[in-house]
């Protein structure tokens, strides 16, 4: 079992949720298909991702690692911190702009 995580990955963390979502317990290579063809802004970061899961993996084994055998076990989400600025608005006012962050953690075994 190995794992793999990015941290500050400047995507809403719902908007990243929805590609996690597709690999969740599939297979490596079904998993990295779907990523090719899923056309999303952050499907290319966890593509990176999946393959550097997967590379530790081969790491921890030696180098002698079926990668046809190794299922995503655990891919999940977080918030990260998010940024807050102000938009000038009408009449002196500001409204808030929240620019989300996230965490993305991919295990695999």
């Amino acid at each position: 079992m190995a794992h793999a995580i990015l941290k500050g990955l400047r995507i809403s963390p719902r908007k990243a949720r929805l590609v996690v979502d597709l690999i969740r317990g599939r297979n490596v290579t079904q998993a990295l298909g779907i990523l090719e063809n899923t056309n999303k802004r952050s499907a290319p970061h966890v593509r990176a991702l999946l393959k550097s899961a997967v590379a530790n993996a081969q790491e921890k084994a030696g180098g002698e690692l079926d990668v046809d055998g190794l299922k995503v076990q655990q891919a999940m989400v977080d918030v990260g911190p998010t940024l807050k600025r102000f938009r000038p608005r009408a009449m002196g006012r500001a409204t808030p702009i929240r620019k989300r962050t996230c965490r993305i953690t991919v295990v695999v075994g």
